[in-house]
Formats: structure tokens, C-alpha cells, sequence
């Protein structure tokens, strides 16, 4: 009898794989670490990315800068030369098409791919990522996280205390900033890291499937 109910469950299981694995995946990799062109950039990604952890071999320091607020809606950053907000939203799925398979997994969101769940309609977006370097603004294009979604700020660690999902580095010749983010959940889970180069955005970089 528990012969049968393993088999039963292993044939399930195997199934439910295998219709997982016909979910069409339209999301495309010319952001990927892997893909990345500009050497300083990619080294500087390798120190604190999950993508570029195999190329972290030799460590260079990266300053990290310090988080000055954190709520459910913004997260804030701030030293002397740089201050960084993040701002999330709600997502209301009445105004956009959303695509779907077989009638139940959401593919696209207006004909796009779109990251942060596996296969779900989204709940929270990204409102807006804005940086403030030396006096200038630096306004992260929304092209740049239109199809990012369930961003996470922050969490609580073993001890109470409230950690974020978000970092902000510069890099060691000043002229690099980095803005990650780790979103999503379960499959959905991806990290995105937005490049600004000399106070102006430069790229984004995102990965998944860690």
C-alpha cells in the first residue's frame, strides 16, 4: 500500500514538472551578468551579485551605502555624496493585458515578459528609483523596471532587527554606483542591479534562476 501511494505521488509530482516545463519562457537574457560587456562594471557586479559570485574570486572594495529609512512603501539610502530612494506600489491588473497559458499562468504583462512570480499576477510594482548625487538627479528610467515586480525592502532577522533586500555600492574610482534590489518570490525570485556611471544610468543588470 505505501508502495503505491510513493508511486502514486512520485506520477503526480512528475506531471506537475513536466506542465511546468511547457510554461512558455519569453524572458529574454541580454541583461544577464553573462552578458555583460564593460569589464569594470561586470568585476564590480561579481563582488555582490548571486550571478557573478563564481567570477568573486579576487575581492576589491566597494563602498556600501548606509540605509537611513525603511518602511513597506520606501526604502532610503544617504552619506555625502549620495542619496538613493526606492518607492513600490500596488499593481492593478484591470489596466494592463495580461497574457496567459493553458488559461491559468500569466506569461506576459502588455506583451512583455515580466519578472517577480512564478507564472501569477503581480500584487506590487516599483514606483520609482531616484538618486541624488553630488546636487545632480539621476532619475532611473521606468523603462528600467516596468517589468520588475514584488520588489521586497526588507526583513527581520533572527534578532528583530529590520534588514533590507536593497544595497547601494560606489564604486572604488567614484564613478560607478550601483542600485541592487532582490525580488520576487519562489520561482519568481530574480535580483536586478541598476548601473549609473558618471551621474548618468548607464544599464540594468538582472538574472534569476539562482
Amino acid at each position: 500500500m505505501k508502495l503505491s501511494i510513493s508511486i502514486l505521488f512520485f506520477l503526480v509530482v512528475k506531471v506537475a514538472v513536466a506542465q511546468n516545463d511547457d510554461i512558455p519562457d519569453y524572458h529574454s537574457k541580454k541583461d544577464n551578468f553573462l552578458k555583460m560587456q564593460e569589464k569594470d562594471v561586470r568585476a564590480d557586479l561579481s563582488q555582490f551579485t548571486f550571478a557573478g559570485i563564481s567570477e568573486s574570486l579576487t575581492k576589491h572594495k566597494l563602498t556600501e551605502v548606509p540605509v537611513k529609512n525603511v518602511s513597506n512603501s520606501e526604502v532610503d539610502f544617504d552619506n555625502d555624496t549620495i542619496q538613493v530612494q526606492i518607492k513600490t506600489g500596488g499593481f492593478d491588473a484591470t489596466k494592463h493585458k495580461v497574457t496567459w497559458f493553458d488559461d491559468k499562468y500569466a506569461v506576459k504583462l502588455d506583451n512583455h515578459p515580466f519578472w517577480g512570480t512564478e507564472n501569477k499576477i503581480p500584487t506590487s510594482s516599483i514606483a520609482s528609483v531616484i538618486a541624488l548625487i553630488d546636487g545632480d538627479t539621476v532619475v532611473i528610467p521606468p523603462a528600467a523596471y516596468a517589468d520588475l515586480y514584488q520588489p521586497k525592502l526588507y526583513f527581520n532577522d533572527a534578532k528583530g532587527s529590520t534588514k533590507s533586500y536593497c544595497n547601494i555600492y560606489e564604486s572604488a574610482n567614484h564613478h560607478n554606483y550601483y542600485i541592487y534590489m532582490l525580488n520576487g518570490e519562489g520561482a519568481g525570485r530574480y535580483e536586478v542591479t541598476w548601473v549609473i556611471q558618471d551621474k548618468h544610468y548607464l544599464r540594468r543588470v538582472v538574472d534569476w534562476g539562482f
